[in-house]
């Protein structure tokens, strides 16, 4: 059995990966991707500590899977919006760089 340190150490790394792509790439696209990516590694550390929590004998086992279903429920609704203005801002300005969508605001 892994042990529940090595997951939360990778679902760090994960999450810090997402920053990093936050922080440095202009593509919308790939802002999307990095922070799908920490919402993932969000994931990964809840179902580890639930999965610890459940191997203690608690009686509601299931609370940290409920948490990750609720979680990645918002992720696909905020994928499908989200990619969905992107498609309209490519219409009309034929780039998904960041910088210059700065210029949309009104």
């Amino acid at each position: 059995m892994v042990p529940t340190e090595y997951y939360v150490a990778l679902s760090a790394v994960l999450f810090a990966l997402g920053c990093i792509g936050v922080l440095t790439r202009r593509s919308a696209i790939m802002l999307f991707l990095s922070v799908e990516l920490m919402l993932n590694a969000a994931n990964l550390a809840i179902v580890a500590f639930a999965r610890q929590w459940s191997a203690a004998g608690a009686q509601h086992a299931l609370g940290g899977q409920t948490a990750v279903f609720i979680v990645l429920a918002i992720a696909a609704a905020e994928v499908a919006v989200g990619l969905g203005i992107l498609v309209a801002i490519f219409r009309n300005r034929v780039s998904t760089d960041v910088d210059l969508l700065s210029e949309v605001r009104a």
